[in-house]
This record gives structure tokens, C-alpha cells and sequence, in this order.
């Protein structure tokens, strides 16, 4: 177990109506939160003045998001995580009609694993974040996701979004712990089971069980999101934060 606790991160897709009216005042209200670290997302566009508000907020971006398998140009992207000083990009989306055989597994795996010497190139990681449909999905008994892991490079980094794992019919904490130390990241949110983003909630509030959750990932970075919050998001989100520094043990 580790003797400190990993560090608390956001993804600022969280609060994407904040950040496209004001960036800089939307990174400065999550400091004054308490949060030191936030997860972009298509950094790449904005790059120049993402680096302006985390530096007047005195906040840092370990990780970030971007669509990098799609891309015909992730140089680009990887260069633009370097200028931020982000260690690792995350690519958060591949549609489920990708997911339905072993050989489309195969065949971004393969991707995948390429695009990780690219980064490496840059000092850079790379890695994928899920949905709910690579669990959902089942080859030969076993969720693509397992698949997919099986036929990545050690040097891929893995995001779990504990949310979708669960909502995709995964035992979240016995897939984090097979997964073991390569889940570098996960994205801790609650709500109920049947996916309905309407009725996510902060962290500790809703159906899924957080605590099991976070004890099978000791040394994951906690990234809070919300595909959708009823109430006011920044609340939400000091919510999930005060919940994690009392109870992530």
C-alpha cells in the first residue's frame, strides 16, 4: 500500500460550459476549490492558453485528453502535452462498433502501441480511458476490454473510468486489481447503474461502491468528472473532493 495518498486531479470536461466563456476564470475557481491538478481536454487547441491559466492558477496537468487515434497528426498532440509538461495523454474515446471482434481489438491494440513509442519519443505517455461498452462487450466469454489490454505494450497506461466499467457490467474492483499497477489513472464518479448521466452524483452518493473502488487502485490518480451534474458543478465537484480527502484511505 502506499504511504501517501495519490494525488486528486479533475477533468475540466466536467466544467466545459465554464471553461469555453472563461478558461482562465473556470482553472482559478477549481484552485480555489483546493485542487492543484486538472485534466484537459483538446489541449492541443488551446495549448497557449491553457499553459496562461494554469500558471496564474498555480495548477498542474499531469494528464490530458485528446482524440489521438484519430488524428492524422498526433505529433502535434504529443508535442502540445509536452509544452504543458503532461506526462501522460490519454485518447478517452473509440466508438463501440470497434469493440465487437478480436481481430478489431487486435488491430487497435496495434495502434495503440505504436502511437506509445510516438509519444515516448516526446517524453510522453499515452493511454486509453473507457466507456462502457468495452466491458459490455463480450468475446468469447471475456470483456474486450480484457482483450485489449492482453495485446498492449507494458508501456501503455490505462484510465479506468470506474463509472462506465461498473455501468458496462464489470466487477470494477476485481477489474482493477487484475489490471494491477498499469491503471495509472481512474475517473471516480457515482450515480446509479442503469447510465444515466442525468442522475450522476459526487462521489460517495450514489450506487457504486467507492471505497472497494479506490482500495483496488492504492495508487491511481483520482481524476473527478461528471458526464452531467443536475446540480451546481462546482459544488459537485468540491463535493467529490471533500468526500475523497475524508474517506480515500
Amino acid at each position: 500500500m502506499p504511504t501517501t495518498k495519490p494525488p486528486t486531479s479533475v477533468q475540466l470536461y466536467t466544467v466545459r460550459d465554464a471553461v469555453a466563456e472563461d478558461l482562465a476564470g473556470a482553472v482559478a475557481r477549481l484552485a480555489e476549490i483546493g485542487l492543484e491538478h486538472v485534466e484537459p481536454y483538446a489541449f492541443h487547441e488551446r495549448t497557449a492558453e491553457y499553459a496562461r491559466a494554469f500558471a496564474a492558477a498555480g495548477i498542474t496537468a499531469p494528464s490530458g485528453h485528446a482524440p489521438v487515434l484519430g488524428s492524422d497528426t498526433p505529433e502535434a498532440i504529443f508535442d502540445a502535452a509536452a509544452t504543458l509538461g503532461m506526462a501522460t495523454v490519454i485518447d478517452p474515446f473509440v466508438p463501440a462498433e470497434h469493440w465487437q471482434t478480436a481481430e478489431q481489438v487486435a488491430e487497435l491494440a496495434e495502434r495503440v502501441n505504436g502511437l506509445a513509442v510516438l509519444a515516448a519519443e516526446r517524453g510522453v505517455e499515452f493511454g486509453y480511458h473507457n466507456h462502457a461498452w468495452e466491458l459490455s462487450t463480450r468475446i468469447g466469454g471475456r470483456h474486450a476490454l480484457e482483450l485489449f489490454v492482453e495485446r498492449l505494450d507494458p508501456a501503455v497506461v490505462l484510465e479506468v473510468d470506474t463509472y462506465w466499467a461498473s455501468v458496462g457490467g464489470a466487477d470494477t474492483p476485481a477489474l482493477l486489481g487484475a489490471l494491477g499497477d498499469r491503471v495509472r489513472l481512474i475517473h471516480v464518479k457515482d450515480g446509479t447503474l442503469d447510465g444515466d448521466v442525468e442522475a450522476q452524483q459526487p462521489a460517495g452518493f450514489g450506487a457504486l461502491d467507492v471505497p472497494a473502488i479506490l482500495a483496488a487502485a492504492p495508487r491511481a490518480t483520482r481524476v473527478i468528472e461528471f458526464d452531467a451534474y443536475a446540480g451546481d458543478v462546482f459544488a459537485g465537484i468540491a463535493l467529490s473532493f471533500a468526500w475523497l480527502a475524508e474517506n480515500d484511505r
